[in-house]
């Protein structure tokens, strides 16, 4: 079964030329959102994709209507594989039935994986490079110096619990106990 799947961002864009290719392509059963295509739970995809069964086939009139990003598109793509349902996209001649489409979303994942790879790259350099810098990397204490230094002082009178501190500094006991450690 040809199952069509068509998404528009806004209630003022018309579904029409979506619609009509997916009705010519022969499809059986059409779904629809009127949602951006950043957010990955949409409604209509979930029910086009739990409505597929194996050996049936999603069609979208363009990839960016199933999803913005790469990583959510073969996410997508993969999740009909393993339900054994192909996936047609007509405006790219897309079809992982064939080996040709089998591989050209086997490409796309490999690039995906390899901006995956240099995004962290950068991400762990950037963070190294900031601590050569000085920079503090995390999030800022909530207590100050002046605070810890208070801390330290009625923990070592012995008359105040890590409770008590947490709940006279506003913070927690964990912070109190490494406030105390340090």
């Amino acid at each position: 079964m040809k199952v069509g799947y068509s998404r528009i961002s806004t209630g003022e864009q018309n579904e029409s030329l979506q619609t009509e290719a997916l009705k010519s392509y022969g499809c059986d059963r059409l779904f629809h959102d009127t949602a951006s295509g950043a957010f990955d739970d949409r409604e209509g995809l979930k029910e086009a994709i739990e409505y597929c069964r194996s050996g049936d086939t999603l069609i979208v009139w363009r990839l960016d209507r199933l999803g913005r990003s790469l990583g959510h598109l073969i996410a997508t793509v993969n999740q009909l594989k393993e339900k054994g349902v192909g996936f047609v996209s007509l405006s790219e001649s897309i079809d992982t039935i064939t080996p040709t489409g089998k591989l050209v979303f086997h490409v796309f994942g490999a690039l995906a994986e390899f901006e995956r790879s240099l995004i962290k790259a950068r991400t762990v350099a950037g963070m190294q490079s900031a601590r050569n810098r000085g920079v503090k990397m995390g999030r800022p204490s909530s207590l100050d110096q002046e605070k810890v230094k208070a801390v330290k002082e009625l923990w070592a009178k012995g008359e105040t619990s890590t409770a008590q501190l947490a709940r006279m500094f506003g913070t927690s006991r964990a912070t109190v106990y490494r406030a105390i450690e340090d």
